[in-house]
This record gives structure tokens, C-alpha cells and sequence, in this order.
């Protein structure tokens, strides 16, 4: 199998990459803002599992919308 991958298919790729992490940290850092509690506190020192679930859930599920949209 011979992948022929030009310049441009190589520049895409890393700029739809970092512009799909900057999408995810932003994503991340309103989350953060909104809830009414730390986060951080609660998951760390508080061991709240289901919050790390559902924040995790969370994650994925906008992980899957960017790569929507970036495709």
C-alpha cells in the first residue's frame, strides 16, 4: 500500500488538528465555568465518581461533535 500525501493534505491535517483541541480546551474551561461547584475539588479530593463519569461523557460526546465538524 503507497500513501501519496502531499504538502497541503499534511498542513490540513495538523491545523484541523490543533483548531479541534483548541475547540476541546474551550469546551472544557466553559464546563469549568458554569457548574456552580469546583470540579477539580470534586473529583480529586472529594472522589466523586459519577461526576468524573459524567464529565467524561461529556468530553466524549464533544469530542465526537468536533470531529464531526472538522470532517
Amino acid at each position: 500500500m503507497d500513501f501519496d500525501l502531499t504538502k497541503a493534505q499534511v498542513i490540513s491535517t495538523f491545523l484541523y488538528a490543533f483548531i479541534g483541541l483548541i475547540l476541546y480546551v474551550v469546551a472544557f474551561w466553559l464546563i469549568c465555568k458554569i457548574s456552580p461547584f469546583s470540579i477539580r475539588k470534586e473529583i480529586e479530593i472529594d472522589q466523586n465518581t459519577s461526576l468524573g463519569i459524567i464529565i467524561g461523557s461529556v468530553m466524549i460526546g464533544l469530542s465526537i461533535i468536533i470531529s464531526a465538524v472538522i470532517r
